[in-house]
Parts: structure tokens; C-alpha cells; sequence
């Protein structure tokens, strides 16, 4: 009998980074399907700064708070350029006042595969945090004690990185399937104690909101849903974070119920909400790119109707195929908007980093119908406003805005304003929704920022679409 060999296997990660082959001025890639309750990200460039690797390109799908120890690996050298769809927390806070030498280049989840698809964002070695593989690379999101769902983000990387290792909590007997990366992508393969806590992977964004004005908010989203022409049997939908987009899902199920109407698909990050609709028959099919909370990452592993697919697959504007462009609904939320639609998801009022480009433009450009549901104000501070900080999504994708005070429709669609307005929904022109917002709040004092750029702000086809300034020190 042959003996069997385990030849991706290392005995620590300091051994896989030096089998990697990585050296200083080398770009890394990670994945963020654990969200807030990610540990790969921390584990690796901690093992890289003890080996004095320095001047890397980090390149994560996404950053969150819990990625506050970059912080420290910016100051070493250990990381001199960030690839990523969003910042947050102590690291964002810190980017944006002037830690990078380099800006931060910020993309869409599409963007992000047409970059690397392009060349210009190369893939030296990519670490891939995954819950369980067997000896030779075969891994998936649905097994193994952190089961994080969907590994949509990591696949890409997956599939073009020069060097892939995965980073795993469980080793599983060979073949272990469904592989959602297979062994021959796979280099080395190193078992850590933890990769993540799926429990935190539907916190913040995701979670289900019962905040009044968000439930009204979401429940006039709905209405207009019903009434735009684009509910109908066999419909498909996708809705974003943020408390009042995902609590559309509920006002729609009564609607579906009601009026017997079911939906061919749905899109995206894919919920509890979404899940519970799928089971009792009225979503037929889930995509499912990222899963948002640990019930849809169970409901992948046991529900045939409940598909894993890529980034690629989901919004990349220069693939053969990209699933946002079957959409017929998109309910996205918004830090701001202004009067010409286009909408911020990426910068606070204050100017600093706080969130993510994500899948919004990808999903506005592609969906016929695409909302945006936020509060007209937030405290003391406009969410409409006359122009926003930072553009993320071009308001040529966005159609209509539902907020607490009225919903306005973008001139440019005439036929969603005569829809709405035959069925008794009143419509407000944009420009007096400011007007109120103005009265509530009044003029914010402008942010004081330098002529720094900490982030540029790419669209979905790789052109810049904004720049973020350094914000002035408070004196």
C-alpha cells in the first residue's frame, strides 16, 4: 500500500507564511465572511511582523472594528498600502486622519474582482480563515464549529492568488465535501485554534431593527414595492444592511402572502429573514455571496435551494455573468443622499471612515428598481443633503428615496411617479425633502480637512469616483 502524505500540511503559520514564499513588497488577501467576529486577519499579520516582513499590500474584501490591531502594523512598515470595500472603527478612524502614507483604495465587492481580474490588485498569497478542510484543501464555510456560511469572497481569491493558504479550526477526512475552494487551488493548509466567531457575524448592520421610525421607514419601502409594476410572481429581490432595508423583507412577506405572489430568487448577503421565506415557499432560490447571521449560514448546509456563488458571479460588471443584473428590487440604505440621488455609504457626517462601498453601486447599477431607504435626519444631522461628503453610488442608479418624512422619486423616472401616485402613495420632490431636512437641522458647519487624500473611492469599473481628505485635527 502507498503511504499517504500530507505535503500542504504545517506544524505553525509562521511556517506556512515562510513555505508561502512571501516577501516584503508583497501583497496579502483575506476574506471577511466572519465579519465583526473575525480572527484571521489579526493572526496572520501578527505571525508576518514576528518573521519582519514589512511593506506589504493588505488586500481584505472588507475591514471591520475588530481589525483596530492593523493600527499598530501601519506604524511598523509591517503594511504600507489597503485594498478593501470598507473601514471602520479604530483603524478607519486613524486612516482618516492621515495614518497611511498611501490612500486607502476603496472598491465595490464587483470592483474588487475586476481589479484582481485586471492585474492591477495581484495576489502574492492569500490567507483564508475557513471552518474545516481535510489534508488537501478542500473546504467549505458549513462545517466545523465556526460555520460561517457563504465563502463567496474567498473563492476569487481562491482562484487567483499565486499562493493560497488556508487558515482552518477543524481538519475533516479526505474528500471532505461540498468544497467550496477545491484542493487544487490550495497550497498549504495550517489548523489554528479559532478563525472567527460566527455569533458576531450578524451583529451591527444586520441586526433586526425595532426602532419605530426605521419599522415605518421599511413598511412604506414595501408599499412601494407593491406598487411599482415590478411586483409580480417570479420577481427577484436583494436586501442591503441597515436596520430599516432589512426589516423590508417582513412588510413584503405579508404582501407575497397576501397576494400570492413568490420570487424566482433573491440576492446577496442572505439573512434569517430571507431564509424564513425561502422555507415556507415564497423565495425559490437563495444566492447567497456572504451569509449575514448564522441562521442563513445553517440554512446553506441543509437547504438544496440555497446556493453558494462568488463574487464574481454576484456583481462583477465584467464577468460573463453577474447575478446583480437579474435583479428587479434592490433596498439599500445610506449615510447620506443629496439632491441628485447620489448617495455616501463609505464616509460620516463628521468626514471620518465608518463604513463600506460594499455591494451598493454594484446592486443600484444593476437592479431595475433600486430604493434607498434612510431617515430624513439623524439627531441634529440631515441624512439629505445638498451634496454628499463622498459619493459611493452615482445617483444615475438610484430611482427612488423612502424616508420617515416622504418618499421622492428621481425625475428620470416618470413611470414609477405616475405608478406610485395612481396608487394613492404621495410623492415629495426631492428638493422640499431637503428643504424640511433644513428646517429640522439646519446648515451643518462644513468638515475642516486637509488637501490629503486617505482614500480613493473606485466605482465598479475600476474609475474613481471620489476622494476622502484627511480630517483636520480638532484643536
Amino acid at each position: 500500500m502507498t503511504e499517504i502524505t500530507q505535503p500542504k500540511l504545517c506544524a505553525s503559520l509562521e511556517e506556512a507564511i515562510r513555505r508561502s514564499g512571501l516577501r516584503d513588497g508583497m501583497t496579502v488577501s483575506f476574506h471577511h465572511a466572519f465579519r465583526g467576529g473575525d480572527l484571521t486577519v489579526n493572526q496572520v499579520m501578527d505571525a508576518i511582523a514576528r518573521l519582519g516582513i514589512k511593506n506589504l499590500t493588505l488586500a481584505s474584501s472588507s475591514l471591520s472594528d475588530c481589525h483596530a490591531p492593523l493600527v499598530e502594523h501601519i506604524r511598523h512598515g509591517i503594511v504600507s498600502k489597503i485594498y478593501t470595500s470598507g473601514l471602520r472603527g479604530p483603524l478607519a478612524d486613524a486612516i482618516s486622519h492621515g495614518l497611511l502614507d498611501e490612500p486607502v483604495q476603496i472598491h465595490s465587492h464587483g470592483g474588487r474582482v475586476q481589479l484582481v481580474q485586471s492585474g492591477e490588485l495581484h495576489i502574492d498569497v492569500a490567507f483564508l480563515g475557513v471552518p474545516a478542510c481535510d489534508d488537501f484543501g478542500n473546504a467549505n464555510g458549513t462545517s466545523g464549529p465556526a460555520n460561517c456560511g457563504s465563502l463567496g469572497y474567498a473563492k476569487v481569491d481562491a482562484a487567483h492568488a499565486d499562493c493560497v493558504v488556508l487558515l482552518t479550526e477543524a481538519l475533516r477526512p479526505y474528500p471532505h465535501y461540498p468544497a467550496s475552494i477545491s484542493q487544487d487551488e490550495v497550497n498549504l493548509i495550517v489548523q489554528v485554534e479559532r478563525v472567527g466567531d460566527a455569533e458576531k457575524i450578524g451583529a451591527g448592520a444586520t441586526r433586526l431593527t425595532t426602532n419605530p421610525r426605521e419599522l415605518l421607514i421599511a413598511r412604506r419601502a414595501a408599499d412601494v414595492i407593491a406598487e411599482s409594476g415590478y411586483f409580480k410572481d417570479g420577481f427577484s429581490l436583494q436586501t442591503g444592511t441597515g436596520g430599516a432595508s432589512l426589516a423590508v423583507t417582513r412588510f413584503l412577506h405579508d404582501k407575497m402572502r397576501r397576494q400570492n405572489v413568490h420570487a424566482s430568487f433573491a440576492l446577496g448577503g442572505i439573512t434569517a429573514s430571507i431564509v424564513d421565506l425561502h422555507e415556507k415557499g415564497f423565495i425559490t432560490t437563495l444566492l447567497d455571496v456572504q451569509s449575514f447571521d448564522r441562521t442563513a449560514a445553517d440554512s446553506l448546509a441543509r437547504n438544496p435551494g440555497h446556493r453558494e456563488i462568488s463574487a464574481n458571479q454576484y456583481a462583477n460588471g465584467d464577468s460573463k455573468g453577474a447575478s446583480v443584473n437579474r435583479l428587479d428590487v434592490v433596498v439599500l440604505s445610506a449615510l447620506e443622499i443629496d439632491t441628485q440621488f447620489n448617495v455616501n455609504v463609505l464616509t460620516g457626517s463628521d468626514g471620518v471612515l465608518r463604513g463600506a462601498s460594499g455591494g451598493h453601486c454594484d446592486t443600484a447599477a444593476g437592479a431595475a428598481l433600486a430604493i434607498i431607504v434612510a431617515p430624513l435626519v439623524r439627531g441634529r444631522i440631515p441624512t439629505l443633503v445638498d451634496k454628499v461628503i463622498t459619493c459611493v453610488t452615482p445617483g444615475s442608479s438610484v430611482d427612488i428615496l423612502v424616508t420617515d418624512h416622504g418618499i421622492a422619486v428621481n425625475p428620470a423616472r416618470p413611470e414609477l411617479t405616475e405608478r406610485l401616485f395612481t396608487a394613492g402613495i404621495p410623492i415629495v420632490p426631492i428638493a422640499k425633502l431637503r428643504q424640511r431636512a433644513r428646517l429640522l437641522t439646519g446648515d451643518p458647519r462644513p468638515i475642516e480637512v486637509t488637501d490629503k487624500v486617505v482614500a480613493v473611492v473606485r466605482y465598479r469599473d475600476g474609475s474613481v469616483i471620489d476622494n476622502v481628505l484627511q480630517v483636520k485635527e480638532s484643536t
